[in-house]
Protein backbone atom coordinates (compact mmCIF):
# COMPACT_ATOMS: atom_id res chain seq x y z
CA UNK A 1 0.00 0.00 0.00
CA UNK A 2 2.76 2.19 0.86
CA UNK A 3 4.29 2.00 -2.25
CA UNK A 4 1.35 2.47 -4.44
CA UNK A 5 0.68 5.82 -2.45
CA UNK A 6 4.76 6.92 -3.39
CA UNK A 7 3.74 5.72 -6.90
CA UNK A 8 1.12 8.11 -7.07
CA UNK A 9 3.10 11.00 -5.56
CA UNK A 10 6.34 10.06 -7.40
CA UNK A 11 4.28 10.57 -10.46
CA UNK A 12 2.66 13.56 -9.18
CA UNK A 13 5.83 15.38 -9.25
CA UNK A 14 6.23 15.25 -12.89
CA UNK A 15 2.83 14.97 -14.28
CA UNK A 16 -0.61 14.60 -12.80
CA UNK A 17 -2.43 13.34 -15.17
CA UNK A 18 -0.41 10.21 -15.03
CA UNK A 19 -0.50 10.05 -11.08
CA UNK A 20 -4.30 10.08 -10.67
CA UNK A 21 -5.44 7.50 -12.97
CA UNK A 22 -2.72 5.25 -11.54
CA UNK A 23 -4.31 5.41 -8.31
CA UNK A 24 -7.49 4.08 -9.40
CA UNK A 25 -5.57 1.82 -11.27
CA UNK A 26 -4.26 0.41 -8.13
CA UNK A 27 -7.44 0.41 -6.38
CA UNK A 28 -6.30 3.47 -4.06
CA UNK A 29 -8.83 5.07 -2.86
CA UNK A 30 -10.12 8.61 -4.02
CA UNK A 31 -9.03 10.53 -0.92
CA UNK A 32 -5.98 8.71 -0.84
CA UNK A 33 -5.38 9.29 -4.43
CA UNK A 34 -5.97 13.34 -4.04
CA UNK A 35 -3.16 13.84 -1.28
CA UNK A 36 -0.80 11.57 -2.72
CA UNK A 37 -1.02 13.62 -6.03
CA UNK A 38 -1.04 16.86 -4.00
CA UNK A 39 1.54 16.14 -2.10
CA UNK A 40 4.03 14.92 -5.25
CA UNK A 41 2.75 17.91 -7.25
CA UNK A 42 3.38 20.51 -4.62
CA UNK A 43 6.62 18.95 -3.90
CA UNK A 44 7.41 19.29 -8.30
CA UNK A 45 7.07 22.55 -8.22
CA UNK A 46 9.13 23.28 -5.16
CA UNK A 47 11.64 21.34 -6.86
CA UNK A 48 11.34 23.06 -10.36
CA UNK A 49 11.24 26.54 -8.29
CA UNK A 50 14.13 26.19 -5.81
CA UNK A 51 16.52 23.99 -7.55
CA UNK A 52 15.69 24.80 -10.85
CA UNK A 53 18.27 27.68 -11.10
CA UNK A 54 21.28 24.99 -9.55
CA UNK A 55 20.79 22.39 -11.90
CA UNK A 56 20.85 24.32 -14.67
CA UNK A 57 24.14 25.63 -13.38
CA UNK A 58 25.69 22.47 -12.75
CA UNK A 59 24.62 21.79 -16.26
CA UNK A 60 26.06 24.28 -18.47
CA UNK A 61 29.18 24.74 -15.77
CA UNK A 62 31.68 24.34 -18.61
CA UNK A 63 30.32 25.97 -21.61
CA UNK A 64 30.55 29.56 -22.91
CA UNK A 65 27.83 31.40 -22.48
CA UNK A 66 25.99 32.59 -25.52
CA UNK A 67 23.91 35.87 -26.07
CA UNK A 68 20.52 35.60 -24.69
CA UNK A 69 18.26 35.24 -28.20
CA UNK A 70 14.85 37.11 -27.84
CA UNK A 71 11.86 35.01 -27.08
CA UNK A 72 9.29 34.13 -29.51
CA UNK A 73 6.59 37.04 -30.04
CA UNK A 74 3.66 34.95 -29.18
CA UNK A 75 5.30 34.64 -25.67
CA UNK A 76 5.35 37.56 -25.00
CA UNK A 77 2.14 38.89 -26.04
CA UNK A 78 0.81 35.69 -24.14
CA UNK A 79 2.35 37.20 -20.78
CA UNK A 80 1.16 40.60 -21.33
CA UNK A 81 -2.06 39.29 -21.70
CA UNK A 82 -2.43 36.92 -18.73
CA UNK A 83 0.41 37.66 -16.79
CA UNK A 84 1.67 35.99 -13.42
CA UNK A 85 -1.62 35.05 -12.85
CA UNK A 86 -1.83 33.21 -16.46
CA UNK A 87 1.26 31.32 -16.34
CA UNK A 88 1.09 30.42 -13.14
CA UNK A 89 -2.51 28.68 -12.54
CA UNK A 90 -3.41 28.46 -16.37
CA UNK A 91 -0.14 27.07 -17.58
CA UNK A 92 0.13 24.56 -14.30
CA UNK A 93 -3.36 23.47 -15.10
CA UNK A 94 -2.88 22.85 -18.95
CA UNK A 95 0.55 21.81 -19.44
CA UNK A 96 2.23 21.16 -15.52
CA UNK A 97 4.17 22.94 -13.12
CA UNK A 98 7.68 22.37 -13.88
CA UNK A 99 7.38 23.79 -17.56
CA UNK A 100 5.28 27.00 -16.30
CA UNK A 101 8.14 27.53 -13.87
CA UNK A 102 10.35 27.07 -16.57
CA UNK A 103 8.83 29.32 -18.63
CA UNK A 104 8.61 32.00 -15.66
CA UNK A 105 11.69 31.67 -15.05
CA UNK A 106 13.25 32.71 -18.62
CA UNK A 107 10.80 35.84 -18.82
CA UNK A 108 12.24 36.57 -15.04
CA UNK A 109 8.91 36.06 -13.37
CA UNK A 110 8.62 36.68 -9.58
CA UNK A 111 9.25 33.74 -7.74
CA UNK A 112 7.28 33.78 -4.94
CA UNK A 113 4.34 34.69 -6.94
CA UNK A 114 4.68 32.40 -9.61
CA UNK A 115 5.32 29.60 -7.08
CA UNK A 116 2.01 30.17 -5.28
CA UNK A 117 0.03 30.28 -8.44
CA UNK A 118 1.66 27.16 -9.28
CA UNK A 119 0.63 25.72 -5.98
CA UNK A 120 -3.11 27.03 -6.65
CA UNK A 121 -2.73 25.62 -10.03
CA UNK A 122 -1.68 21.85 -9.00
CA UNK A 123 -4.66 22.25 -6.05
CA UNK A 124 -7.23 22.61 -8.53
CA UNK A 125 -5.96 20.36 -10.66
CA UNK A 126 -5.89 17.47 -8.40
CA UNK A 127 -9.47 18.21 -7.35
CA UNK A 128 -10.82 18.31 -10.94
CA UNK A 129 -9.18 15.42 -12.04
CA UNK A 130 -9.61 13.08 -9.05
CA UNK A 131 -13.68 13.91 -9.02
CA UNK A 132 -13.78 13.23 -12.71
CA UNK A 133 -12.16 10.06 -11.88
CA UNK A 134 -14.04 9.02 -9.32
CA UNK A 135 -17.14 9.89 -10.77
CA UNK A 136 -16.05 8.47 -14.14
CA UNK A 137 -15.61 5.20 -12.28
CA UNK A 138 -19.41 5.01 -11.04
CA UNK A 139 -20.41 4.68 -14.62
CA UNK A 140 -19.08 1.82 -14.96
Amino acid sequence: MILKILTVAGLATFEIYAAIPAGFAFGLSPWTIFFASITGGLIGVFVAAFLGDKIRAMIYKNKPVKEKKDTHPMVHKLWNKYGIIGLGFLGTVSVGAPISIAVGVSLNANMAKLVTFCCIGVLTRCIVFTLVGYYGLQLF
